[in-house]
């Protein structure tokens, strides 16, 4: 049995963790937007963290996987503290599962959510030298 899983930081393509991503057997399926009902964190500028809110949340860039049952687990355990599964809707109205921060892990941390996505904001970083 295989699980569909959103991810909007360092588990998508080409970047840092993605190798847990194919180490637990997950493959890519497609770019997509979630609903306009998240806000995104900079964590120290390692990764990000999403969490849903009530108002002023935008649509956020992820990617979904295809991931085998058995390695769901396996790709939870590597992630970064205060990270977690939850569902996420995306912008046609589906729920998949998708990784989520803890709040207390977004407190005192910048929020990016005007880039839209983690990959946004990591480009006007380069651009800017700050981000």
């Amino acid at each position: 049995m295989n699980i569909s899983l959103a991810v909007n930081g360092t588990l998508m393509r080409g970047l840092e963790l993605n190798g847990n991503m194919l180490a637990a057997g997950a493959r890519f399926v497609r770019e997509a937007t979630t609903a306009p009902e998240y806000r995104l964190w900079s964590i120290g500028d390692r990764h990000p963290g999403m969490m849903r809110v009530r108002e002023g949340g935008a649509a956020i860039a992820v990617e979904v996987w295809d991931v085998p049952a058995a390695g769901l687990g396996q790709i939870l355990l590597q992630e970064p503290p205060g990270l977690c599964i939850g569902k996420v809707r995306l912008a046609g109205g589906e729920e998949t599962l998708g990784v989520l921060a803890e709040p207390a892990l977004c407190e005192g941390q910048r929020e990016i959510t005007r880039w839209g996505g983690w990959r946004a904001y990591r480009a006007a970083q380069a651009r800017t030298g700050t981000g």
